[in-house]
Order: structure tokens, then C-alpha cells, then sequence
């Protein structure tokens, strides 16, 4: 696997305080991104695998534009009919214990600070001939009010250049700036817009290689994409969890009639680590699981 640039850090070795969490906080602020070798034990990831199965002949539950499996299909059939689900810690608590994973709070707390919550969890299956996302910034996505939004992206399968591994563009989340956005027509990438005009190419960018087990934290300004799976008879799943400094306010919805937004905050969070200083609102139970639409390769809009 490619490793040119890319920083490996022991997951276990920065959940508390020492030079590896200190080094850790440092890479992450000056490269956007950080690989975590070993999130996950073999038995975690095997859960996870089998639970995503479930998910997929939707055996957890009601999953929005989901459909039951006909007779006869197989594990990999039922994969291959999903892109993507949405908050499928919802759905599980093998997802929702994901969301809290030991090793995954030590990160946490060492990039984004004591008090961390979440608010999103995806799933991503994404089988041979199944198209990536075009270079894109989560922040534009989720809005929060301090850039402390992270997303922790965990292999469940080896994720290479060939089956679409993430892309990264070091250093990209450090102007601060969400830039342009447009539609596309690129038969390589799902709906979702495309970023342009930024001072990077595309020969800057790195392949983040994962074997299974493993993760990658990244900055919500970074500028990321992924490409299609191009491996025969392949599934590249990954659970993608999204993460904000619990002091700030998430303003992902426009608030309510008659509320400023300024004070808008989206309630359907969980707190993960420390504590939350805005939980005498309560929370609210408002997003459900729901598939991501596509095509074979390309976006059906």
C-alpha cells in the first residue's frame, strides 16, 4: 500500500497525555487529516461487517428508500444494492457503540477538545462499479460555528486506490475558506455537488491506503474526494462518523419561526465525550436512516 507522506499514529497510543497525543494534535492541525492504525479489534470488525449486512436486507429496521430483499439474495447482492446509509447508529447498537469506540475518543479529544459531540453516522458500501464524491468540504455539509467539525472515517474493508479510497489534499483545511460549488456531470462521482477554484491540483492530492481496522480523522475544511470501486467482485465498506466541539452551536437546519440564527442549534445530537453545555435544551429525535439514491456510476438525478 501507499504510504508516500501519509503519517501512521497507533490509535491506542493517544488517548492520554504524552509526546504521541501531543505529536498527534500537531499533524492533525497542520495536515487536515491523521491515520490511525488499529481503531478497531478483528472481533469489532467483524461486528460491524455483519452488521452492515443486516442493514443492507434491512433487517435493523426501516431504512427511507431501502427495499426488502428478493428470494434467494446473497450477502453481496444485498451490498450491492446500497450506497450509502445514513445514520445507521440509529438503526444498531453495534453502530452506536462505533460512535463512542474507546480509542476513537482518545483522537477526538486530542483534536477537537474535552467536550465532543456527534451528530452523524454513514455507512458506506460501496461495490464494484459503485461511483466516489467529487472533491468536497464537510463543512459545507454541516455548518458549525468554530470549524471544529471532524469526520472519522473507519475501514471495514481494505480500502485501496483500485476499490476507491479516500483522496486527501493536505494542508487544505488551513485558509478557512469554503470555496465555489456546481453540479456535474462526471460519471465517476454520486449527487453530490463538486468544489472548484481552489489553489491545489489534482497531482497534489494523496491516497489514504487503510487495511481494514483502521481510520482517518479529518479537518471539515479538508478538501477530499473518493473514486469508483474498479476491483472485480469487490465491497469497500467504510463507517464515516461526524464529530463537533460540544461548546459550539450546529446550525444545520434553519431554526424555527421567529428564532435568530444566531441562536440555531441542532438538537439531535450525542455526547461522546465531556460534558455538554447546552444540555438543559434536551435533544431531539429527528433524523432517520434513510439510503443514499445513485446509479452505476454517475448520479441518477
Amino acid at each position: 500500500m501507499t504510504t508516500t507522506k501519509i503519517t501512521r499514529i497507533d490509535a491506542a497510543s493517544i488517548g492520554s497525555p504524552g509526546p504521541e497525543r501531543a505529536e498527534a494534535a500537531r499533524r492533525y492541525a497542520e495536515d487536515g487529516y491523521l491515520v490511525l492504525a488499529d481503531l478497531l479489534g478483528p472481533d469489532e470488525l467483524d461486528a460491524l461487517r455483519s452488521e452492515s449486512v443486516r442493514a443492507c436486507r434491512g433487517e435493523l429496521g426501516e431504512i427511507a428508500g431501502n427495499f426488502a430483499p428478493p428470494p434467494g439474495e446473497t450477502d453481496a447482492e444485498a451490498l450491492r444494492r446500497v450506497l450509502c446509509v445514513h445514520f445507521p447508529h440509529k438503526l444498531s447498537p453495534v453502530f452506536a457503540d462505533a460512535l463512542r469506540h474507546p480509542r476513537a475518543l482518545g483522537v477526538l479529544t486530542a483534536t477537537i477538545g474535552p467536550n465532543v459531540k456527534a451528530m452523524q453516522s454513514m455507512l458506506f458500501v460501496k461495490a464494484e462499479g459503485k461511483p466516489g464524491q467529487a472533491w468536497h468540504q464537510d463543512e459545507y455539509f454541516i455548518p458549525t460555528r468554530d470549524r471544529s467539525l471532524a469526520g472519522l472515517w473507519i475501514a471495514l474493508d481494505d480500502a485501496t486506490v483500485a476499490n476507491g479510497c479516500l483522496w486527501v489534499l493536505p494542508g487544505s483545511h488551513r485558509a478557512g475558506v469554503i470555496y465555489p460549488d456546481r453540479d456535474h456531470d462526471d460519471r465517476r462521482f454520486d449527487c453530490a455537488i463538486e468544489a472548484y477554484d481552489f489553489p491545489y491540483a489534482d497531482d497534489d492530492a494523496l491516497p489514504v491506503e487503510l487495511p481494514a481496522g483502521s481510520a482517518v480523522i479529518f479537518n471539515g475544511y479538508l478538501l477530499h474526494r473518493s473514486l469508483p470501486n474498479t476491483t472485480p467482485g469487490s465491497t469497500r465498506r467504510a463507517l464515516v462518523n461526524h464529530y463537533m466541539s460540544a461548546e459550539s452551536l450546529l446550525p444545520w437546519q434553519p431554526p424555527p419561526e421567529g428564532v435568530h440564527m444566531a441562536k440555531a442549534d441542532y438538537r439531535d445530537v450525542v455526547v461522546v465525550a465531556g460534558r455538554d453545555p447546552y444540555a438543559w435544551k434536551g435533544t431531539e429525535d429527528l433524523a432517520r436512516p434513510h439510503v443514499r439514491p445513485d446509479g452505476e456510476g454517475g448520479c441518477d438525478r
